[in-house]
Parts: structure tokens; sequence; C-alpha cells
């Protein structure tokens, strides 16, 4: 993932003054001036909305006035990029603060028509927090659009659990009121839509997994040559967590297996370096078994206790009294989203999830 610093920086403050100077030359946008400097220090979107509100003081005029502006800048083909950000924030916030529908239903529009420059789904969390009903009524016209980006924008503008962007408390109240978004772009002609539909039936999952599994056995009774790869990547959030009627919709249905194992091929290691296991799976049953096989890592967390963690591993189909190994090297280096503590953790397997015993090994501490 990029640091913050790569995404809006001061060159991106810089690139947003230039922008406007070439439109609004006589307002000198000195609140943009003074935020240049002080981004530095904070977060991706800390700096996007420290940039808005210096651009809305800059600007103070009214809705209209504000949206004549970034329309007349968008003329530019400078106007892109991570610039765009603190822009559609603005917009909306401005149209939320008019409170008339005329405002608010423009700011749709002029974010369905920014967001090829730099996508406007961060911003469109505060029209949808401000008047979700209308908001998707609206969101639900763009799935028809000709213009992939805006709808990629109905799918991924809506996601409850969006990374990067303010929560939408009133989407995850309202289980389901996204779903006629997703079903009318699930067989979207582009990949780029329908990777955005499944990763918001996943984020769906965490709520209310019957209705995402609901939705995909509808999608994959009318499916077209996508839509199996789309509810795989949808469900594997469910998958991972053992969930039976994800499992059984993608053929992984109760089987007879025994699982030796995992067997660890040692009890410490050092931090930094890899835990190595394996296991045989055998087949008790008098049918082929198809089975997805993924494992656990019991993380240690500070306060001693464990956090799970599941990665997948294989995907099998084994005859009537086959055996296989499976194993795999798991690794313990320093990365910038997990923070590891010394002890004890632990590791097993899951085998269309179903969980195998779990084996012991502690990880040392960092030298």
């Amino acid at each position: 993932m990029p640091f913050a610093d790569q995404l809006i920086n001061e060159a991106t403050a810089h690139d947003l003054i230039r922008s406007l100077g070439t439109v609004v030359p006589d307002a000198g946008l000195p609140a943009l001036h003074l935020a240049v400097p002080l981004i530095a220090t904070l977060g991706l979107r800390e700096r996007a909305d420290t940039l808005r509100d210096a651009l809305l003081s800059d600007l103070p005029g009214d809705y209209a006035a504000l949206a004549g502006t970034m329309r007349a800048a968008g003329e530019d083909s400078a106007f892109h990029g991570w610039l765009i950000w603190p822009v559609t924030s603005a917009i909306a916030s401005k149209a939320v603060a008019e409170g008339t529908t005329e405002a608010f239903d423009d700011a749709m529009a002029l974010l369905a028509e920014l967001t090829g420059r730099l996508t406007a789904e961060f911003a469109i969390r505060t029209l949808l927090r401000h008047d979700l009903d209308r908001a998707l009524e609206l969101v639900l016209g763009w799935t028809a659009s000709d213009d992939v980006d805006v709808r990629r924008l109905a799918s991924e503008g809506t996601r409850p659990y969006l990374p990067w962007s303010t929560r939408v408390p009133e989407i995850t109240a309202r289980t389901g009121a996204t779903i006629p978004v997703l079903d009318a772009l699930y067989r979207d002609d582009a990949e780029y839509v329908r990777r955005s539909v499944a990763n918001h039936l996943n984020d769906l999952s965490r709520d209310a997994p019957d209705l995402v599994v609901g939705t995909a056995r509808r999608w994959l009774a009318e499916p077209d040559a996508n839509t199996a790869r789309l509810v795989r990547h949808a469900l594997r959030t469910l998958v991972k967590k053992g969930d039976v009627q994800a499992l059984e919709l993608l053929g992984f249905g109760p089987v007879s297996i025994d699982v030796a194992g995992p067997v660890l091929g040692s009890t410490r290691i050092g931090f930094g370096h890899s835990i190595d296991f394996s296991a045989v799976l055998h087949n008790r049953g008098d049918e082929p078994a198809r089975v997805a096989i993924d494992y656990t890592v019991y993380h240690r967390k500070a306060n001693g206790g464990q956090t799970g963690k599941t990665f997948k591993l294989a995907t099998r189909t084994l005859e009537p009294d086959e055996r296989i190994e499976v194993g795999r090297e798991h690794s313990f280096r320093a990365i910038t989203t997990r923070r590891y503590h010394p002890g004890m953790h632990a590791l097993s397997l899951q085998v269309n999830g179903v969980e195998s015993a779990r084996a012991e090994f502690e990880l040392l501490p960092e030298d």
C-alpha cells in the first residue's frame, strides 16, 4: 500500500493551487498556501480533509459558485489525480451545508463527472450519510452509465467498509440497501466493475452472511462467464471463517477426511524467520471429495491472548482412500500491517470449514 506522501503531498497541493489559480486568479488562495506545509505530518485522509477545508475557506461562495469553479477547472487536463480527492470532498460538503435538493443532485452529478480523474468514492460518503435514499436512487441510475468509472463508483462508493473512507452508518444499519446496485452490476462487461461488486458483497458478509450467500446463490442461478469467479472472490471471507453455506455453494460440502497434522518443522523460530508445516489428508469416504484447504495462524497478542488469521492453502479433489500431503512455509518477517509479539503461537488446518487440532510453537523475541 502506498504511503500518504506518495499520493497527497506538497506537489499535489501546489498542483491544486495552480489549477484553481487559472480559474479564480483574484482569489489568492491563502488558506491553501498555508496548508501546504501542514500536511506533511498527517495521514492520507487527514491530508485530503485539510486541503478540502482550506479550499472551502478560499472559495466562500454558495454551492453553485463552487461547482462552477470546479467545472471550469475541469477544462484543464492537468486537473486530475490525487488533488481531486479534496475537490470532490469540498463539493459534497458544500452541497450538504446548503441543504437543498438542487445542490445535492448537482453534487452527485459533479462527482460522477469527476470520478474518471480520480475516484469520487471517498467524497460520496458525505452525501450518502446526508440522504441515503436520495443518493441510492441516483446511484442506481449510474449502473446504466456508458462510463465504466461511473458504474464502478456506484458499487465502490457505497461499500459498507470502503478502505481509507469514513463509515456510513446508515448503510450498515440497513443491511441489503445496496443489493439492487450490485444486482445491476454483477454481470458488468468490465472486470474493474465486477471486482468492486465482489469486494462490496464481501464487505456485507461481516454483518449479513445469510444475505450474502443468498445473493450469490441468485447470481449463480443466472450467471454469465464471469459470475463463478466473482462469487468465489465475494465469498472469500466467509470461506476463511468456515461458513458452511458459503462452502457448500462453492462445491465444498461435508466430507470424510482425516487430517494427520499439522506437523511443524520446528517448535521455536526466530523473529523474521519462517515456520514450515505439513499435513496428510486421507479421504475415508466412498466418493471423490472436493476440499478447500486453508490454514490459520494464531498470533499472540500484547495481552497474552491469541487471534487467528486464515490463509488459503490449496484446493484438491481426493479419490476414495487417496492420501495427499500439503504444506507451506509461513513467514514472520516484519511487515507494516502487523506487529508480532514474542511467545506462544499456534497453527491449524481447516478443511471445508472443519478445523484440525492446533500445533503450538514459540516466536522468539526480536534481536
